[in-house]
């Protein structure tokens, strides 16, 4: 079950429905809601108890609808009050309590709002029984006040009005009255009175007056304004001559009448005037037409009445009627007079011909346009919608003011039923390739080869605007959107359009030494064949840029060679020989056999296929004669490193004699037998590797499956396909060989998997939408509007995929512009001049002949010009198109018999060209040459004369010159300009411009076009080009920074030329203004070694035929050689290139057996001493017996020998060094991005020699030191821009201010040594100076009365058509033609060009000018502001000239107005000094202005003070303190009281001291005295209001003095001096009246 609800707004209608059938009206529900609920409803059942119930409850029930039901409580009453049983009220009365009720759904609460107005203004809160008139003094800083708002219910749908039940169901109702703060009340404030007026005569009793204006009027219920005016009467010395008028006579006209039109029947051709000569105040004196009007003169003349109803007429007819006036003569005391008295020849005009006026009319309005909001957002102001409507009737002649033409009002108020507002947001196209070509400097671009360069580059994209797909809408991920336009994606930051990559350069590896050559081996130990192998040495990657590994070179190389083994035997002699039968002599050694595999590993016997050695080899220990041979020493170095033809590698052993035979001994073995050779490096000099091309492209492999398509690492790849490369067999420094040659086991894979390159489809969004066609229409015959749309492309194509669209931007013509009609207005014959009709003329006081000034009229009409001779049209057509209406009316004039005749004006003369005048001239004619009015040219000028017209015009330049403006050479839509964000070029040539002001002869600005095509001058500029940074070439290399060891080699670039004019800026410079490169270096140590033969024969001088044995002599050569040569081509060099303290013995002891003695072997190597040479710590030697001696008692030699660690002697540390990084080198084709840094090693003896790295090896491998890594050097990104935007609309449409902007925006900033952004990312172009044509209002003239002294007049302003130079300042306006401002009649219309005034006679009672406005002030407390907008205000006064006409005064009137920029004023009281015990006071603003009001009455200081008893003495007067005193040079005599007694004159000077008691007394004057106003302050004021000293001031002295004397008695006492003491002092004389008021008596 649920429920359908349906809205239509049209009707106003709401209905509900339900599903299961029943229709329920909301009608049905209001009706529930209106019953009126009585909280009491009560039935008699007799007098005394009656039922009482409830309020009802709310409606409850399962589901919302009319289902619901309502309870309430009922209960029986007495009449009292109190609650009684049920059964004491009569049942059958019983009111219900429960009934049904219609319940409310939670989504009905959309139907339905408050509606809440404004808040009212603040009103005060009465007082006490209604008294709203506030107390000033009970206001202190505000006054609380109430301001109230209506809240209704109201439909959403239609917002008329519900029930606020309805409403109350959901929320509960707003607040309707909320209490407020009112100022306190502020009177009104005037200014001082001017001075007073001159008297009003010049003779004998007069008037004079003086007037104050209001600064500010009376708020929040001050007083009201006081008179502005005040008068008195002034007298002048003179009298006034016997005979001279007492009064004066002035001539007064009243206001003309409506205009209205002559009939028969209005007017009774028996009209009278007359004039009424009554002497009552209250009566007037007028001139009156007697007639009687059967009508209203508002009734309309029949064509007229039926153009009212006329919505659009065809033309246009005026009408000419009459207006009349009154006319009296007045007297200064403003009674009436005769007419005689004023008028002398002439008789004031009393009537005039008049255009009968027509109110103005209009169309009917315009349907409502859309409504501007028309979606919701998070802005919350409604939208607003506008209707129109034009006018069909120009008002005339004061007809009634045409009502607003536009109306505007709010819709979509709440907008919650609206869709959302579309947003906007970037998008961004792929990133282009990527560039390194802009990354380079001017000097290295022309240098460079584009197609080699690699490294960090940029690439960038474009970015474009799109609207955002509402979030109900489905869509899908790769949904394009359609680009608009860029401004509506103003508010967020656009996506960065440059971003940072790199193009892979040519692999940098970085490789290890080559081990040594391998042993040799079968290719393939698993599967051995045929008795060829390999050896092998390797070297491995230390370090490899990010490129593929493929690129590094071979890291294997190989030689052939023969028997090879995968496996070999390892003997290990273990144990001594173990003699078979006697103590020396032959036995057997057991040795341990191990099978070995390749890498060193211990591997199963089964491995070695040879026969094992032998497990068990004899040996031999010598006998005491026999003869003692050495071990063999270790094999020499191999004489050749491989064999060639010519040469093969030696090497060879020896061993010495230890011991000589004795008899029968075993005799020692021959010389050569002493030296063994062998062959070594027997293997070719050629060595062969593998060499792997690069990886061809991924192509599609044929014998997988489509449907055998993978995964790798998870992601989703195309295609799966292969790569192939060739891979051959090399001969050292010779060529591909065949592939056997190379070991087929270390052969690099020849095919790998791949990911084919997937196909990219181009991407392009769909096209923008059109550009608008222009929406106003445009003359026939101009150049057609066009109007475009463009595409982005989002993707480029690749690897096959579908191309891009050659068309990107689109331009076509505005299909159905709208060309603007054509319409013109026709004008009709004039009518025959009108004047005012006889009967009126005959029944006024004037001329009465039928001549003199009268109107002329012709119609007007609407003409289409569709066909040839055109067609009637709507005149609102052509108010709309045809520009100004031609007039309709002029002034005629039927000549009189007294008028003066001309002659009708001559042509003009010829113009003589530009500049010169033309003129025309009449002359009188008959009667008139005579008359003497008529020879007045000021009146009847007799000759005219203009300027020529001109087409000649004047250019010259205005303004200043623009910027220098470089062509635009990007091309709109061009597939070129697809990521083409480059190095913009900020310089070359360009131009520039400069307006062009077109003037015409007199000066005035008119159009550029008449002096200029375009409107400039436009001048070739230059715009200086950026010159970069420029260094110097590399120098060469500098020597390694280290002698021996490790180091680093430095080469530098330096300055040449610093960045200029915003060029690329120079990379960061040392103090030597150089930038420099560092690469590691190492310098050999020792280039050369020594080199020892073996040692010779031990030599023994043998005496007579002893045997040769004992001590003796071996020798050996020493040779200096190059380190690193092999002993066969090792050549000697000078022995001081080798280190002296490290040279070898050349000879030594050596010692040879004797048959019977003890044989050891030579010694051993000495055992490691502690890696850290501890002190104590030891090294030993040993060495074993050959041949026990012969006598048992003979002892053998020490086996062992023991000696200290002494470092630097018998024991060295060793510690690794590191050098310093070097700089980060990059490959030579790239500028930026990642490269490498490296150091070296180097092991140092704690000596400091510089010895092989494998020494240091014990304290920590090679391995765990970074020799090498990546580094980055950041590249030079120049500042890359936005292209620049078309060039805005000009600033101004008019006048020489105009300018025109066009912008560009930073998409990345310059980094590094990049080129810098430019400052200017603005320019301005000074536009076109067009003339600036405006219509100027002139200031209201005075007050003019035409035809008399006083009276009614008007008050009048012209409206002129000027042009000016677009500020005012400047160029002042000068006025130019009507036409080129437009319509002025329709201007006139819009404004008041005549106003009502009045001139006063004299005599009249009479408002003053209005003042000026006053300063704008605020309403503020305590200096603060309760408002932003201020007032000011102007007032005018009453001017009473005769006191008689006191009556008739008007009112003073004021106004005020709001302001901007009020200040706060304060207000406080002033006085003046006082002069005979008066003062002045006044109130004075806080800016210094005196006035009147805005102080507190209650603290305004006295303007009169008085002395009690009065000052009657001679000399004296009253003090501000209010006592009497005496004037300057008396002294003041007082009684004992303290009053005043006299006043005498003060003998001698002031300051006399001799002065008796009496005339020190008379000081005693407590009035102006320091002393009086010190105690003034004091709360104890020791004199009293009648100046004498009172008594508690004598009593306190007297204390005091007692205790003075009790102080120096007691210290008297105490000190007891030895000394007589000192008298105690006289007693003082007590004090009397001569007490003179200072403070230190």
């Amino acid at each position: 079950m649920g429920w359908t609800m349906t809205l239509k707004d049209d009707f106003g209608v709401i209905g509900w429905t339900r599903r299961a059938g029943s229709y329920l009206r909301l009608f049905l529900l209001l009706s529930l809601f209106s019953i009126p609920v009585q909280a009491d409803i009560v039935f008699p059942k007799d007098h005394q108890f009656s039922w009482r119930a409830g309020q009802w409850g709310h409606c409850i029930g399962e589901e919302c609808g009319s289902g619901g039901f309502q309870t309430r409580t009922i209960w029986c009453v007495h009449t009292e009050g109190w609650t009684s049983h049920h059964s004491h009220c009569q049942h059958m009365d019983k009111p219900d309590s429960q009934r049904h009720c219609f319940k409310v759904c939670d989504w009905h609460q959309d139907l339905f709002e408050w509606e809440v107005s404004d808040w009212g203004s603040c009103v005060l809160v009465p007082f006490f029984s209604h008294e709203l008139k506030l107390r000033a003094a009970e206001c202190i800083t505000a006054q609380h006040g109430i301001q109230k708002r209506k809240v209704h219910c109201v439909r959403t749908s239609n917002r008329t009005t519900v029930t606020s039940r309805i409403c109350e169901f959901f929320s509960q109702k707003p607040t309707v009255e909320q209490a407020c703060l009112i100022p306190c009340p502020q009177d009104c404030v005037v200014s001082d009175f001017t001075s007073w007026s001159s008297c009003s005569k010049t003779c004998s009793a007069g008037l004079q007056h003086r007037t104050r204006h209001v600064l500010a009027t009376p708020m929040y219920g001050g007083a009201n304004c006081p008179n502005l005016t005040e008068t008195r009467t002034c007298s002048n010395p003179v009298d006034c001559p016997a005979g001279e008028g007492e009064y004066q006579y002035s001539l007064k006209v009243g206001s003309w009448s409506g205009c209205r039109l002559a009939h028969d029947k209005d007017v009774l051709l028996n009209g009278r005037t007359t004039v009424d000569f009554g002497t009552g105040s209250d009566e007037n004196n007028t001139v009156t037409l007697h007639t009687h009007h059967l009508a209203s003169h508002h009734r309309s003349h029949p064509h007229h009445h039926a153009h009212a109803h006329n919505k659009n007429p065809m033309s246009w007819e005026l009408e000419v009627g009459y207006q009349t006036r009154q006319v009296r003569c007045t007297r200064s005391d403003g009674k009436n007079a005769m007419l005689s008295l004023c008028t002398k020849d002439t008789y004031p005009l009393t009537f005039q011909a008049c255009v009968m006026p027509k109110g103005c009319q209009t169309s009917d309005w315009s349907s409502w346009s859309p409504c501007s909001k028309t979606c919701r957002s998070t802005d919350l102001s409604p939208g607003y919608r506008l209707r129109s409507r034009i006018m069909t009737q120009i008002p005339v002649s004061g007809g009634k003011r045409c009502p607003t033409l536009e109306e505007k009002e709010a819709c979509n108020i709440i907008g919650d039923l609206l869709p959302n507002c579309p947003r906007y947001m970037w998008r961004t196209t792929d990133w282009g390739e990527c560039r390194i070509f802009p990354l380079l400097s001017q000097q290295d671009q022309q240098l460079a080869n584009i197609s080699i360069l690699c490294g960090g580059g940029i690439q960038t994209r474009k970015t474009y605007c799109v609207q955002v797909p509402d979030d109900s809408t489905p869509h899908h991920g790769k949904e394009v959107s359609r680009p608009v336009n860029a401004r509506l994606c103003a508010g967020e930051e656009p996506p960065s359009a440059v971003q940072h990559c790199s193009i892979p350069c040519q692999h940098h590896c970085l490789l290890s030494q080559w081990s040594p050559w391998g042993v040799c081996l079968h290719d393939n130990c698993k599967e051995p064949q045929g008795k060829k192998g390999f050896r092998q040495r390797r070297r491995e990657v230390l370090w490899e840029s990010s490129s593929p590994k493929e690129s590094c070179p071979h890291l294997v190389e190989s030689i052939a060679c023969e028997d090879p083994a995968c496996y070999m035997w390892q003997i290990q002699q273990e144990g001594t020989c173990i003699l078979n039968k006697s103590s020396c002599g032959a036995g057997t050694a057991v040795q341990n056999v191990t099978c070995l595999s390749a890498a060193g590993g211990y591997v199963p016997i089964a491995h070695c296929v040879d026969d094992p050695p032998p497990t068990e080899v004899t040996c031999e220990v010598a006998c005491a004669a026999d003869c003692v041979v050495g071990p063999w020493s270790s094999w020499s170095p191999c004489s050749h490193s491989c064999a060639t033809k010519s040469a093969e590698g030696r090497q060879s052993r020896t061993r010495s004699v230890l011991a000589i035979p004795g008899k029968e001994g075993k005799e020692c073995p021959a010389t050569p037998a002493l030296e063994e050779w062998r062959v070594c490096n027997d293997h070719p000099c050629t060595v062969f590797y593998w060499e792997a091309s690069a990886w061809a492209p991924c192509i599609e492999d044929t014998s997988v499956g489509l449907n055998e398509t993978r995964l790798w690492n998870g992601t989703p790849t195309c295609a799966l396909g292969v790569q192939i490369r060739k891979v051959s067999c090399m001969k050292m420094n010779a060529g591909p060989v065949i592939s056997k040659r190379c070991s087929d086991s270390s052969r690099p894979e020849t095919v790998r998997p791949c990911f084919l390159p997937c196909k990219k489809d181009c991407i392009v969004t769909p096209f923008s939408e059109w550009t608008a066609c222009p929406s106003a229409c445009v003359p026939e015959n101009a150049a057609a509007a066009t109007q475009s749309r463009y595409r982005t492309i989002i993707q480029r194509p690749a690897n096959g995929g579908q191309e891009c669209p050659d068309t990107l931007y689109e331009e076509r013509e505005c299909e159905s512009h709208p060309v603007c009609p054509v319409y013109r207005w026709r004008t009709h014959k004039w009518h025959t001049c009108m004047l005012v009709p006889d009967s009126v003329r005959r029944g006024l006081n004037g001329p009465g002949e039928a001549c003199g000034n009268g109107l002329e009229t012709r119609g007007v009409s609407c003409i289409g010009e569709r066909g040839e001779s055109g067609e009637p049209a709507n005149m609102s057509e052509c108010l709309r198109w045809a520009g100004p209406l031609p007039p309709q009316i002029r002034e005629c004039r039927l000549a009189c018999k007294d008028d003066c005749t001309l002659t009708a004006w001559s042509r003009f003369s010829e113009c003589t060209g530009c500049g010169s005048s033309r003129s025309r001239k009449r002359s009188l004619t008959g009667r008139s040459k005579k008359k003497e009015q008529c020879l007045n040219e000021k009146l009847y000028p007799l000759e005219e004369t203009e300027t020529c017209p001109c087409d000649e015009f004047l250019s010259q330049p205005y303004g200043n010159w623009s910027a220098c403006i470089l062509p635009d050479r990007s091309v709109p839509g061009s597939l070129q300009s697809w990521m083409s964000h480059r190095e913009v070029k900020e310089c070359g040539q360009g131009l520039r411009y400069r307006a062009v002001a077109c003037v015409d002869q007199q000066g005035h600005l008119v159009n550029p076009t008449l002096c200029t095509d375009s409107g400039y001058v436009v001048e070739i500029c230059h715009i200086p080009c950026p010159l970069d940074c420029k260094l110097s070439d590399w120098s060469a290399w500098s020597a390694c920074s280290a002698s021996c060891g490790s180091g680093l080699k430095i080469r530098s670039k330096w300055l040449r030329e610093k960045a200029f004019n915003g060029g690329r800026p120079c990379p960061k410079l040392d103090l030597k203004n150089q930038v420099y490169e560092a690469t590691p270096c190492y310098s050999e140590c020792s280039q050369y070694e020594w080199r020892t033969e073996p040692w010779s024969i031990c030599t023994i001088n043998a005496v007579d035929d002893l045997p040769a044995c004992g001590e003796g002599v071996q020798s050996r050569k020493i040779r200096c050689v190059k380190r690193g040569t092999t002993s066969g081509e090792a050549g000697s060099v000078e022995d001081n290139l080798c280190d002296q303290e490290e040279i070898p013995p050349r000879a030594q002891v050596c010692f040879l057996a004797c048959p019977s003695d003890c044989v050891v072997a030579p010694w051993g190597p000495w055992s490691s001493c502690p890696l850290q040479c501890d002190q104590g710590a030891a090294r030993n030697r040993s060495r074993h017996v050959l041949r026990p001696p012969a006598l048992e008692n003979s002892a053998c030699p020490e086996l062992v020998q023991s000696e200290p660690c002494i470092l630097n002697n018998t024991c060295f540390t060793y510690q690794y060094r590191v050098s310093d990084w070097s700089t980060c080198h990059l490959s030579e084709n790239a500028i930026c991005g990642q490269g490498l840094r490296s150091r070296l090693l180097d092991c140092i003896r704690s000596d400091g020699k510089f010895v092989e790295l494998q020494k240091c090896e014990q304290f920590g491998p090679i391995s765990n030191w970074k020799l090498s890594e990546s580094c980055v050097v950041d590249c030079p990104v120049s500042c890359i821009l936005s292209d620049w935007s078309t060039w805005a609309e000009c600033s101004h449409t008019c006048g020489g201010q105009g300018v025109s902007v066009r912008t560009r925006r930073i998409l990345q900033e310059a980094h590094e040594e990049g080129r810098p952004c430019p400052s200017q990312l603005t320019q301005t172009k000074p536009c076109p100076v067009r003339p600036c044509y405006t219509w100027q209002l002139s200031d209201w003239s005075a007050c003019a009365v035409e035809g008399a002294e006083c009276g009614e007049g008007l008050r009048r302003r012209n409206l002129s058509c000027v042009v000016y130079w677009g500020d005012w300042s400047e160029t002042p306006p000068q006025p130019v033609k009507h036409e080129l401002c437009g319509d002025k009649l329709r201007q006139q219309v819009q404004q008041e060009m005549e106003q009502p005034c009045f001139v006063p006679c004299p005599g009249d009672c009479h408002l003053t000018e209005w003042s000026s406005w006053s300063s704008c002030q605020l309403t503020c407390l305590e200096g603060r502001s309760f408002e932003t907008t201020g007032r000011q205000a102007r007032s005018r006064a009453v001017i009473i000239q005769v006191m008689e006409n006191q009556g008739t005064c008007p009112h003073q009137v004021f106004e005020t107005q709001p302001c901007k920029e009020g200040k706060c004023h304060s207000y406080q009281w002033r006085t003046g000094g006082w002069s005979n015990n008066e003062r002045a006071v006044w109130c004075q603003r806080s800016d210094g202005v005196n006035v009147t009001g805005g102080c507190f009455p209650q603290k305004r200081p006295t303007t009169v003070r008085h002395c009690h008893p009065p000052c009657t003495k001679p000399f004296s007067h009253c003090t501000p303190s209010g006592v009497c005193g005496c004037e300057k040079g008396y002294t003041e005599v007082m009684t004992t009281h303290g009053f005043l007694d006299y006043c005498t004159r003060t003998p001698g000077v002031d300051n006399n001291k001799k002065a008796d008691v009496k005339t020190n007394s008379g000081k005693l004057k407590p009035g102006p005295s320091q002393a009086q106003d010190l105690f003034s302050e004091w709360t104890l004021r020791p004199v009293g209001p009648d100046g004498r000293v009172k008594l508690w001031v004598y009593a306190v002295t007297a204390v005091g003095f007692i205790l003075i004397l009790f102080i120096i008695a007691l210290s008297f006492l105490v000190c007891k001096p030895s000394k007589t003491t000192k008298a105690s002092p006289p007693p003082q004389k007590p004090l009397t009246l001569a007490y003179d008021g200072d403070i230190d008596m």
